[in-house]
């Protein structure tokens, strides 16, 4: 939906089950008509559209792309996002780090986000920008410290698809008139963490690599193709991902601001916060809860903070649970994208805070129109914290409408109301 904050609103359609197109249209067909009904019913609603590669392959087979666009029109929906990062299975099935694969040192993740972006060229509104997240390039763990060498191929690979993407990207512009950006996603072990290493990477990896390139296949000078990656290649700012590196909101909204890089999307998530007790062997009972979150599907990453700051990461929660009587730990955060609209869960908390800041932030400082919560894990949570789905992707959304609504109010002096639907997509 589009709010008259500017902002695009929806969820990430990779919570529903589906990896053929007919699997994925059938989802969007269940769950999408009846939530546009109660969430805005007089205006367009958006959606964040999740593609698998082989949805996205059979998507472009027959009049099956006319026949969606032809769905959305008739429904009163348009995309204007994608996630693009998991490229194979996501449901059902142990993921795990298998959500990189096939990483960007390969051409299956360049085909496949090229075809996402042709995709998404051809369904998206007139006078709108499109992104497509993607992942942090691979993953930090199959390449071992000592292995230089391999880690620099890894960057080389990677850099030179994502600069023959943005070749594809400019012509594309040019053949449609529609700009679409690629977002990559920093995680928790992701080749890129944090936003010192995206910073770093973009600056020593992706513009001297793209300055070169585009000089030499479409004549541009060192200031054009700068351009050209600054617009097509930009930051997906998973909220959950950087409030497990620690990072405040207005601290990494200021360093990628005056990098002179863009925020193409910002994802909103949560993760679980856990403050630990004193006393080590009152950890046993905290041990016990968190062990309810150790499911086989999905990496839940932990990022420990020691007392006198340290940060430790931990590849996956039941990894980090043997390490929970550590004496100088203090603060857990692990990758589960818990539900944004409470911040308790048996007795754990989330960072929840973290995108109340981030909505604050936003109504002050433009960063960007693209706004998707991401809650992925509804499948996967303990049995007493699951709640029917449509019901649990509405009371997402309408708590970030209420906590802008209630920044604004507050902030103006205004009374609050809705501002789900004020405004239509041109």
């Amino acid at each position: 939906m589009y709010l008259d904050t500017g902002h695009h609103l929806s969820y990430c359609t990779n919570i529903h089950p589906g990896e053929t197109w007919a699997e994925v249209f059938q989802q969007l067909k269940t769950y999408l008509p009846p939530l546009k009904q109660k969430l805005s019913p007089e205006r367009p609603f958006g959606i964040g559209l999740r593609l698998s590669n082989l949805a996205s392959e059979e998507l472009l087979q027959g009049n099956q792309l006319q026949e969606f666009r032809q769905w959305l029109q008739e429904q009163d929906l348009y995309v204007f996002t994608m996630n693009g990062f998991p490229y194979g299975g996501f449901h059902h099935q142990a993921v795990k780090d298998d959500v990189h694969k096939p990483d960007w040192t390969t051409q299956e993740r360049l085909e496949y986000t090229k075809r996402l972006a042709h995709i998404l060229a051809e369904l998206l509104p007139e006078g709108m920008e499109g992104g497509i997240s993607t992942s942090p390039l691979s993953y930090k763990l199959w390449f071992p410290k000592e292995e230089t060498s391999k880690i620099k191929s890894a960057f080389s690979t990677a850099t030179d698809h994502l600069v023959s993407l943005v070749e594809t990207l400019l012509q594309l512009k040019a053949d449609t008139s529609k700009t679409i950006h690629i977002d990559i996603e920093p995680e928790p072990d992701g080749l890129l963490e944090n936003s010192d290493e995206f910073i770093s990477y973009y600056r020593e990896w992706l513009l001297p690599a793209a300055e070169k390139a585009l000089s030499e296949s479409r004549g541009l000078s060192k200031e054009e193709a700068r351009t050209a990656v600054l617009q097509h290649i930009q930051l997906c700012y998973d909220v959950c991902h950087f409030a497990l590196a620690y990072e405040k909101p207005a601290e990494v909204f200021a360093k990628i601001r005056k990098a002179g890089i863009s925020i193409g999307k910002i994802q909103l998530s949560a993760a679980l916060k856990t403050d630990l007790p004193k006393d080590v062997e009152m950890r046993g009972e905290l041990a016990g809860t968190l062990a309810r979150f150790a499911e086989s599907t999905y990496l839940h990453q932990v990022v420990e903070r020691g007392d006198d700051g340290k940060l430790t990461q931990y590849p996956d929660l039941p990894l980090a649970l043997e390490h929970i009587r550590k004496p100088n730990a203090v603060e857990w955060r692990t990758h589960f994208h818990v539900p944004l609209f409470t911040q308790t869960y048996s007795g754990l908390a989330s960072t929840q805070q973290d995108i109340v800041e981030v909505l604050q932030y936003i109504q002050q400082e433009p960063l960007t129109q693209h706004l998707e919560v991401e809650t992925y894990t509804w499948d996967v949570l303990p049995e007493d914290m699951k709640k029917e789905l449509s019901e649990s992707i509405q009371r997402e959304l309408e708590w970030v409408l209420s906590t802008i609504n209630a920044t604004e109010h507050a902030e103006n002096g205004r009374t609050g109301h809705r501002r789900a639907h004020t405004a239509t997509p041109r």
